[in-house]
C-alpha cells in the first residue's frame, strides 16, 4: 500500500478512535486496573428518593453497559489497525495475505480480511 493511502487510512482511523473515545467517555470510565477496559457509569443526577427513580437509574445503567461492549470492541479493532499501519502490514488479509479491497477498507478501515475471507474475520 502506498504511503499516501496509509496516511489517508491512519487519519480516518484516528478520527473514528477519537469519536469512540468521546462517546465512551460520556457513558463510561476507563478501568483504573486495566486501561484497555471501559466500565459503564451511572448518569449524573441528584440523589434518588423514589423506588421508580431507582429502577429508572438501574435500567439506564444496564443500557449503558450494553452500549459499552460493542464500542469497546470497535475501539480495540481500530487500535489494532493503527498498530498494523505502524508495522507496515496494514491492508493485507490475515488469512490469505493478499491485499484487502480498497472499497472494503473505505467502509471498514479496521477490516482484517478480504471479502473472500469475511466470514473468517476474528472478532475481538
Amino acid at each position: 500500500m502506498e504511503k499516501e493511502d496509509l496516511d489517508y487510512f491512519r487519519k480516518k482511523l484516528e478520527a473514528e478512535k477519537a469519536a469512540l473515545e468521546e462517546e465512551l467517555g460520556g457513558i463510561a470510565r476507563i478501568n483504573p486496573r486495566n486501561p484497555n477496559d471501559w466500565e459503564a457509569v451511572p448518569a449524573e443526577s441528584d440523589e434518588t428518593t423514589f423506588r421508580d427513580e431507582v429502577a429508572d437509574r438501574l435500567e439506564e445503567l444496564e443500557d449503558r453497559e450494553a452500549t459499552v461492549g460493542p464500542l469497546e470492541i470497535r475501539l480495540h479493532n481500530i487500535r489494532t489497525a493503527l498498530e498494523r499501519i505502524s508495522q507496515m502490514n496494514y491492508g493485507f488479509c490475515t488469512v490469505c495475505q493478499k491485499p484487502i479491497e480498497r472499497e472494503r477498507l473505505e467502509v471498514n478501515p479496521a477490516a482484517t480480511t478480504c471479502k473472500q475471507h469475511l466470514e473468517q474475520e476474528k472478532p475481538r
